[in-house]
């Protein structure tokens, strides 16, 4: 007989996947990835009217194909690479203990729930879970109708979404910056979809 240890490890480990939401592995018929070249941008403005434009230069992550057809998305972004354009400083304040504070959270991520293919051609309410500076949270997201037949691959998916610093507790620079952050995303996948 297993040691008592052991079985508590195996009934642990055996347990993870249902607790992060997660699902089992054979519910996933394939998935492709999303090319690195994607873009995920967003937008802060400042208190006395100055727009910030920021960008992870680095997207990670792939689109899940369950065996009923719905998809799930999967994106991770490394925070540590954050970047706002042209402003060396604003970069630097950005990746710090005050904003991101990518020491201590170096990625964000966003798990999105089950989505019908037709979502990404005809546009529509994405949503799913973010997790940011070390907090998980619902939120949504607005696919744009796309341009091509087959979007991810012609053409880019195009999506936009407002969070809320304050619910995630990235609440550096109150007296400078205003409190949402608009995201867009542009997204190309590396093979066909479909």
């Amino acid at each position: 007989m297993a040691p008592p240890w052991l079985l508590l490890a195996w009934a642990l480990g055996a347990m993870a996947p249902a607790a992060a939401g997660a699902e089992p592995p054979d519910t996933v018929a394939s998935a492709t990835r999303i090319d690195p070249a994607s873009r995920v941008e967003f937008t802060l403005h400042t208190r006395w009217g100055q727009t910030l434009q920021g960008r992870f230069p680095t997207v990670e992550g792939r689109i899940e194909q369950a065996a009923d057809g719905q998809r799930r998305v999967r994106i991770v972004l490394d925070a540590a690479v954050v970047d706002i354009d042209g402003h060396p400083r604003y970069t630097r304040f950005a990746r710090g203990p005050s904003f991101f504070d990518v020491a201590r959270h170096p990625t964000v991520e966003f798990t999105s729930d089950p989505y019908p293919e037709r979502l990404l051609r005809d546009g529509g309410d994405l949503t799913g879970e973010v997790f940011l500076h070390g907090v998980r949270r619902r939120e949504r997201f607005v696919i744009v109708p796309s341009s091509c037949e087959r979007p991810g691959l012609d053409c880019d998916i195009v999506a936009f979404g407002t969070l809320q610093r304050s619910d995630y507790g990235v609440d550096g620079w109150k007296i400078a910056l205003r409190e949402p952050v608009r995201f867009a995303l542009r997204v190309r996948t590396g093979e066909d979809a479909s």
